[in-house]
């Protein structure tokens, strides 16, 4: 009998271990970690976590537990399994973590739920049925929600696990971005099919989401005259930059929807004024709000709007609410 000191905190404290479909053909399915239970899982019909689809092998992976602790081991599987964005041959798991097997997300969580594996298995059927009638089969559509997995750690594992397909986010004022995927690394991304904004910028734009749904759909690649070259990590290093900046600024800044004028007559000089500057004054020139000069200006959201905040500040541009 194991030492009740050696079981994790969630166990003495009366909750169990699950692990949570936060995306894919499961999603909303739990499936209870058992203290001392073996789980195979993989497609065939005889286990004990069944994942019917083309991505998962017959026997994918298995969870044992050691001292106390759950771990996760691939069995040698096609296309591999991942936590927290990395391959892995076995790992242990904590609350948190995420796993990917084929198009699915677990987390680990915590819940006082008491499902049996019987419960968890005839649940996940019934989710997968549904979402087979949603999503054809052939799309290998892979859906979730970006509040239960943000955009930079869906981003991570897909360049890890080397997908292609669109990855289609629905996110805030019903903007719809697409980030295209060529086995694992971002090389475009639009904001409502709109080609005006730069690739680099309608990513940077996207990752900075933390609302919203997405769809990833493996479909073939497409080619585009002007793609992104930085790398995905690249990508998401300067996705969070542009966060940090955007949050330290929005103090200052006018309210999105804000007309912005060129005041008459204009005292300070323009010779003044940097490249940059420019180039942000001369949007708001042709009539521009707040949004607008993000929107328009070829620089990074943050660094457009450290320009207008500035040019606020110098005169150059009053705001109207």
């Amino acid at each position: 009998m194991q030492d009740p000191a050696l079981k994790p905190a969630a166990q003495r404290m009366g909750k169990s271990y699950v692990l949570r479909f936060i995306s894919g053909k499961y999603q909303g399915g739990e499936f209870p970690l058992v203290a001392d239970k073996q789980i195979i899982v993989g497609r065939s019909s005889d286990l004990d976590m069944v994942l019917v689809e083309d991505m998962v092998s017959r026997k994918h992976a298995r969870i044992t537990w050691q001292g106390g602790a759950p771990y996760i081991e691939d069995l040698g599987s096609t296309n591999g399994t991942f936590v927290n964005g990395e391959k892995i041959s076995k790992s242990k798991l904590k609350e948190g973590d995420r796993i990917l097997i084929g198009t699915s997300i677990m987390k680990v969580v915590t819940v006082d739920s008491n499902m049996t594996e019987a419960e968890a298995k005839s649940q996940l059927e019934k989710r997968g049925q549904q979402q087979m009638q949603k999503t054809s089969a052939a799309t290998r559509a892979m859906t979730g929600n970006i509040e239960e997995i943000p955009l930079p750690d869906l981003l991570q594992l897909f360049s890890t696990s080397k997908r292609t397909g669109v990855l289609t986010v629905n996110g805030p004022n019903s903007s719809t971005g697409q980030i295209y995927l060529r086995k694992g690394q971002l090389y475009y991304a639009s904001i409502d099919d709109s080609y005006e904004m730069k690739p680099e910028k309608a990513a940077y734009r996207i990752l900075t989401w933390d609302k919203g749904t997405f769809e990833l759909d493996s479909t073939e690649e497409k080619t585009f005259l002007e793609e992104i070259k930085d790398s995905t990590e690249g990508l998401l290093m300067e996705a969070m930059r542009i966060v940090d900046e955007m949050q330290r600024l929005d103090p200052d800044l006018p309210a999105r929807s804000a007309q912005l004028v060129i005041p008459k007559p204009l005292v300070p000089s323009l010779g003044e004024l940097s490249k940059d500057q420019l180039e942000v004054f001369q949007v708001i020139l042709n009539g521009a709000t707040t949004q607008g000069v993000l929107d328009k200006s070829r620089q990074a959201d943050c660094d457009a709007a450290q320009v207008l905040v500035d040019l606020i500040k110098k005169e150059y541009v009053v705001a109207r609410t």
